[in-house]
């Protein structure tokens, strides 16, 4: 497979903002069941093997595993702050879980338990999401870091457009990375 050209100047960002922890973290969109927008914050975890899908996990028994079941479309929203620049994906989101047919991405998804810290993974351990607080359970030991929990999940977020502003400049540059199936990626640039 081909890296979209949007993969170059996204990891010239990450690589020049890599002294921000946070630079790793970005917002991701879904919708709700009633049509109304959903917005958290997740952590970047690199990019499936050979593809340009952005690695996210998550818990199946989250509102936001319900919302992609039900609209898989998305979109995530990444600044940069040392470059001052913006990264908006929007693409369709795949819930990798434990039932997953497909055994490349199962292999993937438990890579993904593996690469997690203790803490991390204890997290899985927890009462589900949005569920009301008991303050038991919090001082679980870590689960086994080679199987994943049966509700741990890779999330995969497969962009068909990159709206890419750089807020330095001026004026400021702004390029959108489109995808067709029958003509690959194009690239238009537009004004900021």
């Amino acid at each position: 497979m081909t890296l979209a050209p949007w993969r170059s100047p996204l990891a010239r960002a990450l690589h020049r903002n890599r002294s921000l922890v946070y630079a790793r973290y970005f917002q991701l969109a879904t919708v709700r069941a009633e049509g109304r927008p959903a917005n958290r914050t997740v952590v970047f975890r690199g990019f499936l093997d050979n593809t340009n899908q952005l690695k996210i996990i998550t818990d199946a028994r989250s509102e936001k595993a319900e919302q992609i079941e039900q609209n898989a479309w998305s979109e995530a929203c990444w600044y940069f702050p040392n470059t001052r620049e913006q990264f908006r994906l929007l693409g369709q989101l795949t819930l990798v879980g434990e039932h997953c047919s497909d055994d490349s991405l199962l292999k993937a998804r438990a890579r993904s338990w593996q690469e997690l810290s203790d803490a991390a993974r204890v997290q899985f351990a927890w009462s589900p999401p949005g569920a009301p607080r008991e303050d038991t359970g919090f001082d679980s030991l870590p689960p086994d870091p080679a199987t994943p929990l049966s509700h741990f999940c890779l999330l995969l977020l497969d962009p068909m457009q990159v709206d890419h502003l750089e807020l330095k400049g001026d004026p400021q540059n702004r390029l959108i990375y489109s995808f067709a199936d029958s003509l690959g990626w194009s690239m238009q640039a537009v004004n900021p």
